[in-house]
């Protein structure tokens, strides 16, 4: 995500020169304080929220909750964590479903904001929840505005009330209030009116949208806000609240902006809660907005949940059992790689999913290289293959490649590289499924990497056991106490005469000879022993 790119990158670079100092001073914490200030103020974040929120830091920052902080500047990160979580809102809140169906939600905003748009994405958003939404053509003054809101409507699968053609045709408040009547006749649950918005805010815009309003009594009114308006947000958001009010907020374009300061902006000056965010111009790209989860994205703590969301939505639990059983068989083939892969791109983009791990800022430039037309390549390839070489790549010989990589665009070697990774990848995971090591090309072993509880220990092949003496004579005592099933004492394991040293012994000293009373018994440090091993 683009989005608070610039003010990521300045937070990062000021906590990495926080984090040299074992103990913070007052003067750290000032210019700790002052380039948060500035990085919030180039991010286009309204003066007013700046100050307040570096305020508060600073006032956090000098007491005792650092001093006394075994790690002051972790200590500093987390309470600007918490501030950042405080100014965008706090908590997150969904929607308010009516009691009696249909639940209205009325969107409003300028002209250009992304409310039709918008609209669609909701209302698709709303069908995967089990929901009926009805989109409303309120928007009867913008050209093509009706028609626009019908094609988004067809793309997200949703129905679409559109009794007036628009360009200036029609009456919005009465669209608006006959769609209520049509909804409730038709068993739609949810209505969301699409309503007009200006280039700027006028008296005329205010009173058709304050109008709308008390003629539908909606149950949320969505105040759209364009994430790149920058300090004009501020100014927006207090006239559509004092001309229409609002109960929430939806960022659209929270992708196409590196500073995003509307986000940090609008629900702390409204007071009012950011609901949604729409992060790119597909129809899916679209979510709740959690005010924690942006403040780790901001601080490049990653945002591990959402991507957990987004992977659970878009893989079948049922079929990834069926390949991990078949990596555990050997039975992975071409085909469920490819099934795997366009699962993985039903999640959306892997770019943005990459982008949502700990740390991903400090490789952002190996991010903003990473093709994900890759994946299309690879599905191309495999899809020119015929389903027997699909399931059993053996088959694929020279002749075979170069069919394949004719029919799919590519060449010959792409096709052998495929083949090659997909095979490296299939043995990895089989060695993991069954409870092995994996050995990765060019690394060896993972190192520590005991998956199943230390079974990766057990492929390994067991040492061969047996003395290491150079005496001939104690070799052959040691040899045999072994294949006894006797225990040789560490060091040297044999008297000098060549008998076997008593059990326990070491250095030849045998049993428990010359320690003192009370010391423990041979079975009880071997409980312990057992016990540390826990």
């Amino acid at each position: 995500m683009a989005t608070f790119g610039n003010l990521s990158d300045r937070l990062a670079d000021t906590f990495r020169n926080l984090r040299t100092k074992g103990k913070l001073s007052p003067a750290d914490v000032d210019g700790t304080v002052r380039e948060i200030r500035r990085a919030l103020l180039d991010a286009d974040v309204a003066l007013d929220v700046v100050k307040d929120f570096t305020g508060k830091v600073r006032e956090r920052a000098l007491g005792d909750e650092v001093n006394k902080a075994l790690n002051p500047a972790q200590q500093v990160v987390q309470i600007v964590n918490e501030e950042l979580i405080a100014i965008l809102g706090g908590e997150a809140r969904r929607i308010n479903f009516a009691k009696k169906p249909p639940t209205i939600i009325m969107l409003a905003g300028l002209q250009g904001a992304g409310k039709t748009t918008l609209a669609g994405k909701l209302a698709k958003w709303l069908a995967k929840d089990n929901h009926t939404p009805l989109l409303v053509a309120a928007d009867l003054q913008r050209p093509n505005a009706v028609q626009q809101l019908q094609v988004v409507g067809g793309q997200a699968g949703v129905a679409v009330y559109a009794p007036e053609p628009g360009n200036g045709v029609g009456n919005p408040v009465k669209v608006a209030r006959d769609s209520i009547k049509w909804a409730i006749d038709k068993q739609y649950d949810v209505v969301i009116v699409d309503t007009a918005g200006r280039l700027g805010v006028d008296a005329d815009m205010m009173k058709q949208a304050a109008d709308i309003r008390k003629a539908v009594q909606p149950d949320e009114v969505l105040f759209v806000i364009d994430a790149m308006i920058g300090q004009d947000a501020v100014a927006t958001a207090k006239a559509f609240q004092e001309g229409v009010d609002f109960t929430g907020v939806v960022l659209t374009k929270l992708d196409g902006d590196a500073r995003g300061g509307a986000a940090l902006s609008v629900a702390s000056v409204t007071g009012r809660p950011i609901i949604f965010a729409s992060t790119g111009e597909s129809l899916d790209d679209f979510e709740p907005f959690y005010p924690d989860r942006m403040a780790s994205r901001i601080l490049d703590l990653g945002d591990i949940l959402t991507l957990i969301e987004q992977a659970q939505g878009a893989f079948d639990e049922e079929e990834a059992a069926k390949v991990a059983e078949k990596f555990r068989t050997d039975t992975f083939t071409l085909e469920d790689f490819l099934g795997q892969m366009q699962q993985l791109r039903g999640a959306g983009s892997i770019k943005k999913m990459i982008g949502m791990l700990p740390g991903m800022g400090a490789m952002k430039e190996q991010l903003n290289n990473f093709d994900e037309r890759e994946i299309v390549r690879t599905e191309a390839i495999i899809q020119s293959m015929t389903k027997a070489e699909r399931q059993n790549p053996k088959l694929l010989n020279g002749s075979r490649r170069v069919r394949i990589a004719r029919g799919s665009g590519m060449t010959v070697t792409d096709v052998n590289q495929l083949v090659q990774r997909f095979e490296q990848a299939a043995k990895m995971m089989k060695t993991v499924a069954r409870g092995g090591v994996p050995n990765i090309p060019g690394m060896g072993p993972v190192p520590g990497a005991g998956f199943g509880g230390g079974r990766g220990k057990a492929q390994q092949p067991a040492k061969k056991k047996g003395s290491k003496s150079g005496n001939p004579a104690k070799r052959a005592v040691e040899n045999a106490a072994i294949a006894s099933g006797e225990k040789v004492g560490a060091g040297s394991g044999a008297t000098a005469d060549g008998s076997a040293a008593p059990k326990g012994s070491g250095f030849g000293l045998g049993g428990r000879a010359g320690l003192p009373e009370g010391a423990p018994s041979e079975q009880e440090l071997e409980t312990l022993q057992k016990f540390l091993r826990r």
